[in-house]
């Protein structure tokens, strides 16, 4: 179980605060079962509510800064997900995002960000579904190295490209 105040990654919701843990009062929900009170750290007029027991949604500790530091030194070791046809693509993409995976959400953003490399290449706009996932697994990706961190959501591209540009010790 997660603790109260505990920062933790929670499916769709991305980075969350736990409220509380108990019972909730709402009209069909089992009396004795308890849930997290999530509050999504980027929508703090948000609450979810979540199954501590609960199976089909993915939750875990947010990484440590540690952690974070290193996954974004070796972002460059981590391969973009390369799948030709467009609907198993969006099925991958999908999936990655589900997983509540950093590594996962960096395969995303790489491949969308290669992908719209070669298309304006070519002369072609970005697709509508490319800007939405790049958009989700940015923000999942940076508002967990934020909170990791200790920093804004804003801030944590331009570290991630000050810290791969900065000569190695």
């Amino acid at each position: 179980m997660f603790d109260v105040g505990e920062y933790i990654v929670c499916g769709r919701y991305g980075v969350c605060r736990v409220k509380e843990t108990g019972p909730v009062h709402i009209t069909g929900a089992p009396r004795k079962k308890l849930y997290y009170t999530l509050v999504p750290v980027y929508d703090s007029n948000s609450r979810a509510y979540v199954p501590v027991d609960s199976e089909k949604i993915i939750m875990r500790p947010v990484i440590s800064g540690e952690q974070a530091n290193e996954l974004v030194d070796h972002i460059n070791d981590i391969d973009a997900l390369w799948i030709q046809d467009e609907k198993k693509r969006e099925a991958a993409f999908k999936e990655a995002l589900y997983k509540c995976d950093c590594r996962e959400w960096i395969k995303i953003i790489k491949t969308i960000y290669r992908r719209r490399q070669d298309r304006i290449a070519q002369g072609k706009k970005v697709t509508a579904g490319d800007e939405r996932y790049l958009h989700m697994a940015q923000d999942r990706l940076y508002g967990e190295l934020a909170v990791a961190l200790g920093m804004k959501k804003e801030e944590v591209e331009a570290y991630i490209i000050g810290r791969a540009e900065a000569p190695e010790p």
